[in-house]
This record gives structure tokens, sequence and C-alpha cells, in this order.
């Protein structure tokens, strides 16, 4: 009889007993049973439970807690009375000390599954940078629009359904933005305006989007529309400058189309100004409605801190900046470097990066279109080489192309800041073909969320 012939199966429905052992990167509790691994939501490590399975997956299996046997010391009560409904946080169920701990350990359980060139138990991995106040950090809301019984509801879609939870109070966004939106969810009840009905693809109102300063206070809402034409719109304006005086920006965003993502490419100013001004530092940036910033301003300051560590700077250094977006990274170390490369492949992107540097008066800062994997053996050619490159890509990691020109240009140092501990080890493994990881550090950027950022150094070691 072969192994997998005497694999016992697991049926939905079935209930059994479970021991976790740690919290999963989507921050489920993951235990095993007869081998099989079993991912259960809301469940700690150390805690012994009954479960019952949900659903059956050739590799796994996902279950539900039916009784705690046995407790956690870390387990606390939600402070959210909608947590269990909303799944917009993972963890709040967990101390926050003990969320630190687990981040780390879901940095490292990554690294296990996906590195075969280094040695894991000998990475310098350092304990997880928190906030001494995890709550209310969120700069920007996006709550999705709908109605129930003549209603109108703003927030998020239940956890694993398509159910929208009302968000009239939420503990990580900053209270600013949720004022905002309450208001003007009443302004468009108050109005009558049509709200967006995704199931018919009638109505008008989809999202409602707020963003406040951290710094200057300045907020900012931009309705997603899928019609160009909104009813009674003057009147909107006019409610909204009315009754939220402090707005310095309402802004429209159009999007028709039958998708998941928020904004569509058409954006009109509606009153105000098109940005508003926040502040990094002694940096200020100007965000438009689409404009990438960082969602945490408190830890993000604490993370750039981290990569300007990691690059060691003397103020002789070379460096590029790739997936530079706006800048934010260059421009908070270009004043410790000899020059600063950026590149991007979004040209508004690349816009806005040269007049931040220009607004800042750096003059060792240049900025491009185009990929990293372009422009990096084009300016070796010309005889410029980078001393450090700092990456930061989108979850899916760093495209393979860049990781080869890194390999074929052999920076000294590489100073990779992930957001997805997964694609951050499979490009470490990749890159520890000339390259030692120096030290990881963790980031919370989220907390009580199971996502977790963190800063790697990387140090060449192969010279040929």
């Amino acid at each position: 009889m072969t192994k997998q012939q005497t694999k016992v199966k697991i049926q939905k429905g079935d209930q059994f007993p479970l021991t976790i052992q740690r919290i999963g990167i989507n921050g489920e509790g993951v235990g095993y049973f007869q081998k099989q691994v079993v991912f259960v939501p809301g469940a700690l490590p150390g805690e012994e439970v009954i479960v019952e399975a949900t659903d059956i997956h050739p590799t796994y299996a996902e279950a539900k807690i039916k009784r705690i046997r046995k407790r956690s010391s870390h387990r606390v009560t939600p402070s959210c009375p909608l947590y269990n409904q909303c799944g917009g946080c993972q963890l709040q169920h967990l101390s926050y000390e003990a969320q630190l701990e687990a981040k780390r350990d879901i940095v490292i359980q990554a690294l296990r599954r996906h590195v075969r060139r280094l040695d894991v138990d000998k990475i310098d991995i350092r304990p997880t940078i928190g906030m001494n106040d995890p709550w209310h950090y969120r700069n920007k809301s996006q709550f999705q629009v709908g109605v129930k019984k003549g209603k109108v509801l703003a927030g998020l879609y239940g956890l694993n359904s398509h159910r929208l939870i009302d968000l009239s109070e939420c503990r990580v966004q900053h209270p600013q933005t949720t004022r905002v939106t309450n208001i003007v969810k009443t302004i468009l009840q108050d109005l009558r305006i049509p709200i967006y009905n995704e199931r018919t693809r009638t109505g008008v109102v989809r999202t409602i989007v707020a963003r406040v300063g951290f710094h200057t206070g300045d907020i900012q809402i931009v309705l997603v529309t899928a019609t160009k034409d909104i009813p009674r719109k003057e009147l909107l304006i006019d409610e909204i400058r009315r009754r939220l005086p402090e707005v310095k920006s309402i802004v429209q965003n159009i999007n028709g189309e039958k998708t998941s993502l928020i904004f569509g490419d058409e954006t009109e100013v509606l009153a105000g100004d098109e940005y508003i001004q926040e502040t990094l530092g002694d940096l200020s940036f100007e965000l438009s409605a689409r404009a990438f910033f960082q969602l945490n301003p408190i830890q993000t300051v604490k993370l750039y801190d981290e990569v300007k560590k990691a690059s060691a700077l003397t103020g002789t250094e070379r460096i590029v900046d790739a997936y530079c977006g706006v800048g934010t990274i260059g421009l908070w170390l270009a004043r410790d470097a000899k020059e600063v490369r950026g590149m991007d492949t979004i040209p508004e992107a690349i816009e806005d990066a040269k007049k931040n540097a220009k607004k800042h008066g750096f003059e060792n800062t240049h900025y491009v279109v185009g990929k990293a994997e372009y422009w990096l053996p084009k300016w070796v050619k010309q005889g410029w080489k980078p001393d450090v490159v700092i990456v930061d890509p989108p979850r899916v990691g760093c495209d393979r192309a860049l990781l080869e020109t890194i390999l074929r240009v052999r920076p000294q140092t590489v100073v990779y800041v992930s957001c997805n501990p997964s694609s951050l080890a499979r490009d470490l493994d990749t890159l520890a073909r000339a390259y030692r990881v120096d030290y990881i550090q963790p980031v919370d950027m989220f907390p009580h969320t199971a996502h977790v950022e963190t800063v790697a150094k990387l140090i060449l070691t192969r010279y040929s």
C-alpha cells in the first residue's frame, strides 16, 4: 500500500481535535491532522481546539473553531464589535506584543518554504518594529457604498462574502476619514442620490474615498461613480462644503467598468484643490486622488529610516531607486548620497518625482520612465555604476529580468523593501547566487492585520 493510499482524507463537515502550531500568512491558525495541514481562522498558536472542516483542497483543508479546549495566554477580546464580520483585520484577537512575534515568524516560515541557497537559521531576522499606539493609523479609507432597507451603507465586504458591512466606526482608520465618510453617506441619503447596484449595474455612486494628511490635517474626498453625470451634483457639492468646511479637495472619479478595481481612468476636481499636502519627516508631498502614498505615515518614517540605515550612506554612494513611484524613498536618502537615480514605468509618477525633487531643492537626483533592467545596463555601459540598488516591488515581487540585471551589474549593496514575505523569499533565493543576506528587519505597517513589511540588506559576495 502506497503512502498516498494510507493517508487519512478529511471530509467536509468532519469534526476533530487540533493543536495550533503557528500563524499562517493570512493570519489563520495552522495545525496538522493526520499529517494534513489545516487552516483555522481565529485560532492561535498553542491552542487546543475542536474544529469542523469547511473546505477541502488537494493539499490542505480549511476549518472553523467549534470549541477551544485550551486557550492561548495571548488571546484578547477584539476591541471592534464588527471584527468577526468585517475581515479587514485578522489579528485583533491576539495581543499586540504577540502579533509582532507572529509577524517575524511569518517571515521565517516564508524563508523556510522558498529559500534553498541560504541557511535560514543563520540569517539575522530582527524583532518586528511595532507602533507605540497601534490604532487609528490608516490615512485613507476606500468604502464601498450600498443600500439596505432604504438606508445608505458604506464599508467593506464581509469575510468570504459579498455582504456589505456598514462601518460607521473603524478602529484602524484615522478618525477624520471615518467622520467624513459618515457625513458624506448621510448627504447621499438626504439628497437621494442613486447608489450603484453591482448586480443590476444601475445607479451612480460606487465608492467613497477619504484621505487625511496626518501632519497637515488636509482632507480629500473622492466619489467614485459609475457615470459621469451625478444627479443634483451642484447641491451635493454645496452640502459637502457646508457640512464639511475643512475638506480641501472634492474629486470625482468615473469607473463604469464591471471590475473589482476602485478607480477608473477619468478624474475631475469638483471643488477645492486638486491635491492635499502631507509631510514625512522634513519632506512634503502633494497627493492627488489616485497618487500612491503609504497608508501608515507614522510607520513609514520608521521603514524609510531602516532603508537609510541598511544603505549605510557616507555621502559618496550612487543609488538606484527601482520602482521609485513619486520618489519618496530616493528623496529620503538623497541628502546623504552622491546621486540618486530612479525609474518607474508610470510617466505620471516620474513627473511627480521630478517635481518633488525640485520642490525640495535636490540637484543630485535623476528620474526616468522605464524599467530598471533597461536603464541599469545602459548606465553601466556609460560608466555610471550604482553602489546601492533599492527595490520596493509590488506584492508579486521583482521582475525576473530585474533580478538577473542586478546579478550582472553587481552593486555592492541591495536593499529590498517587501510587502510580501513569500515573494521576498523567492527573490532572495535568486539573489543568493551572488549576495548574502546581512539581516532582515520586519516592520509592522498594518497592526491587527496579517501583513508584514520587511527591509532586507544584501551584501555582494561574488565579484566574478
